[in-house]
């Protein structure tokens, strides 16, 4: 009787010892799945921001989209889809500007979608380093400088662009999925793109009435709260003129 109640006492005993390691076992693969799991939120809420954003964020200018996410971005100049054929922005894919030109952009977009709720402006570039305006000016070093400057400001004098107070655009369908048809590309250079030829290219039939009435939809957005157009390019508007800008902000580096 004393063997056998012994023998009982022990098997109890060893039970005890396998129920305590099991419960910590499975603790650890609690805390070891927690961890893994918060491990991995921690990595997917990490932002990745470039250094060129990093001077821009620094230097205060906003990321346009996050002051209203329903603004499109498709900077043609992180493409190859531009007049050299070339990616000149590298890593700066988003759109930022300085934050009173932003903050103009966000009621044009306002105004755009009031009117026209299937619409939304969609940016094709708009603060710019200077060293990419260096890179587009050599670029074009077989046009002679003088004409040069008809398609891209001379870095010397800088653009309004590199001061974060530019912006190029055009308005987005979003029933039909693609851009309203402006009657020639962004970055067009030539005759057909000129704000102030229109009527003149209308009358030749070489500008639709579509094409117009699309122009002055989104000039008629943007104007309303401010921006200025330029009389050769469709999509440019200028939030505050080159002298302004060298008042208020240092150029975009």
């Amino acid at each position: 009787m004393i063997l056998s109640h012994r023998i009982f006492l022990l098997h109890i005993l060893l039970l005890g010892v396998w129920s305590c390691q099991t419960e910590k076992a499975d603790q650890s693969k609690k805390i070891d799945s927690i961890l893994s799991k918060k491990d991995s939120v921690i990595i997917i809420e990490q932002p990745i921001i470039s250094e060129v954003e990093q001077r821009m964020i620094e230097q205060g200018l906003v990321d346009i989209q996050s002051l209203d996410s329903t603004i499109m971005v498709d900077l043609k100049y992180s493409t190859t889809d531009n007049f050299v054929k070339t990616d000149v922005y590298g890593d700066l894919t988003l759109a930022y500007m300085q934050v009173k030109p932003a903050q103009m952009l966000v009621k044009a977009n306002k105004v755009l979608q009031e009117k026209y709720p299937n619409y939304r402006l969609l940016v094709y570039d708009a603060a710019r380093p200077l060293n990419v305006q260096h890179t587009l000016w050599n670029l074009l070093d077989s046009i002679p400088p003088q004409k040069r400057e008809d398609f891209v400001a001379n870095p010397t004098i800088a653009s309004i662009h590199n001061f974060g107070s530019a912006v190029d655009l055009t308005v987005y369908d979003l029933m039909n999925k693609k851009p309203l048809d402006m009657g020639t590309i962004f970055d067009f250079f030539g005759d057909l793109a000129y704000p102030r030829l229109e009527n003149e290219m209308l009358k030749e039939g070489k500008l639709s009435e579509e094409q117009v009435a699309n122009r002055i939809v989104l000039r008629e957005a943007m104007t309303s709260v401010g921006f200025m157009q330029i009389e050769t390019e469709w999509w440019h508007f200028n939030a505050i003129s080159r002298v302004r800008a060298k008042s208020l902000y240092k150029i975009v580096e």
